[in-house]
């Protein structure tokens, strides 16, 4: 189980911000993440390309089929 998290597990390590929005889907139509890892303090600049990604695109609105 460990493995699941190998890619996530160093922010909270870290204690860096971190984020997760949604970007599509994969195989068997699971849906597909984006994470986005910050410097310290700077929840406001992630927050924004958060925001700007899901303005440019649909995916945080589509669900699995």
């Amino acid at each position: 189980m460990y493995l699941s998290d190998i890619y996530t597990s160093a922010a909270n390590l870290t204690g860096m911000p971190a984020m997760s929005i949604p970007v599509g889907f994969g195989d068997k139509n699971r849906p597909v993440g984006l994470h986005i890892i910050g410097n310290y303090f700077s929840e406001a600049q992630m927050l924004n390309v958060a925001h700007q990604y899901q303005l440019a695109t649909g995916w945080h609105t589509q669900s699995p089929v």
